[in-house]
């Protein structure tokens, strides 16, 4: 590249590094606990856990669960009964003051084969809940998570001007030196180096995780571009005052997929429903479609099968994203990598900010050198923000 192309290139990683770089930084911090965020809610005691029963043991009624939790909350009406992805002895019930209420919502545990009780955890307060809502809408909301979105878009703009600024830069050097003449050298050198190394992590984190601040539109156009087609028979008509059994919703819906497991039920009304009927989503049961799910509608007043579409590509992304984004794929040891990649992530963003910091101090700056070649990585390590990785 020539002298302008550099330049230009230079312009657009240091600013779109400075922009995000502070709220990539909280991101990082925050998704650390929460890639181990089962392992940390058993430590904590904030975990579900099920009792061992003997194998065969038969399941509750979905109607036994819901009367059971429901009688804990009889002002509230259920919004969403769901399991464990690894685990379907009990049953999460969420109750809400109205299908589409955000705050006061309640949550029961239910174990499956016996219709008890096991707990009332509270997803909405503790350590774990604040990383939660930092790391997904810095307690925002809508605008708070398309916020984090487009500072996800800049990180990549980072990523890409990074990735095109690094073969000029590194020429004069070989590939993982790091100069010790100098502090900021030496920072520069490892900042360009930890970023190489992560670069497809950190590019493919930050992709879903700006896929995963949509998923609130997403759903919305879901609604609007599938579901009014399939409610175009129910127009004119009220939601049903009295809801039909959800076990026998369910069955009808395992009996359309019986080679998947249940992975939640949405009930009339919800986000994730319509105002007709239950929205029964089945899942895989192997790993690598376990997290893609199939909605069977049943109509919640007469338990009639009324549809079975595909979910359409944007949402098939969204869910193939949130588990990435994680590391929820590969068990412990994928955890653990992502653990790993995301502290490096860390270096590189602290070092990039402190390269800047130190370009803005006049008595750090270098002198200037008399080659050729020393000019050019003069005007590049001065120039660009973070390095160029």
């Amino acid at each position: 590249m020539n002298s302008r192309r550099i330049k230009t290139w230079t312009w657009i990683h240091k600013w779109s590094s400075l922009v995000c770089t502070v709220f990539m930084l909280l991101l990082c911090l925050t998704g650390l606990p929460l890639i181990f965020h089962h392992e940390i809610g058993h430590l904590l005691g904030t975990e579900v856990e099920a009792p061992d029963l003997p194998k065969g043991t038969p399941r509750a009624s979905l109607d036994s669960v819901m009367q059971v939790a429901q009688a804990l909350h009889p002002g509230k009406v259920p919004m969403f009964a769901s399991h464990e992805i690894d685990d379907d002895r009990f049953w999460y019930v969420t109750l809400g003051d109205t299908p589409t209420s955000e705050v006061g919502n309640k949550t029961v545990a239910v174990d499956a084969r016996t219709a008890a009780v096991l707990a009332q955890p509270k997803f909405d307060e503790g350590f774990m809940y604040i990383m939660f809502k930092l790391h997904v809408d810095l307690f925002a909301g809508l605008a708070g998570k398309l916020f984090l979105g487009f500072m996800g878009l800049l990180l990549l703009v980072a990523i890409v001007s990074g990735v095109v600024l690094y073969a000029p830069f590194m020429r004069k050097l070989d590939f993982g030196a790091v100069r010790q003449s100098r502090p900021r050298a030496k920072w520069l050198d490892l900042h360009n180096l930890l970023g190489v190394v992560t670069l497809v992590w950190a590019f493919t984190v930050g992709a879903t995780g700006m896929i995963n601040t949509w998923a609130d539109l997403l759903i919305k156009y879901w609604q609007y571009d599938q579901l009014s087609a399939l409610l175009a028979p129910y127009q004119g008509q009220k939601p049903p005052a009295r809801l039909a059994s959800v076990q026998q919703a369910a069955s009808s819906a395992t009996a359309l997929a019986p080679d998947m497991k249940m992975a939640f039920i949405a009930f009339p009304g919800t986000t994730f429903s319509s105002p007709h009927h239950y929205t029964v989503f089945l899942r895989g049961n192997e790993p690598f479609n376990s997290r893609l799910l199939k909605p069977v509608l049943v109509d919640a007043g007469t338990n009639a099968l009324t549809a079975s579409p595909p979910l359409p590509w944007y949402l098939t992304a969204l869910l193939v994203s949130q588990p990435l984004h994680f590391g929820d794929y590969g068990g412990m040891p994928m955890q653990i990598l992502w653990a790993l990649l995301d502290i490096a992530t860390i270096i590189v963003l602290g070092s990039g900010l402190y390269l800047w910091v130190k370009r803005r101090n006049p008595a750090a700056a270098v002198k200037p050198a008399t080659s050729v070649a020393a000019q050019e990585s003069h005007v590049l390590s001065h120039d660009a923000s973070g390095g160029a990785a």
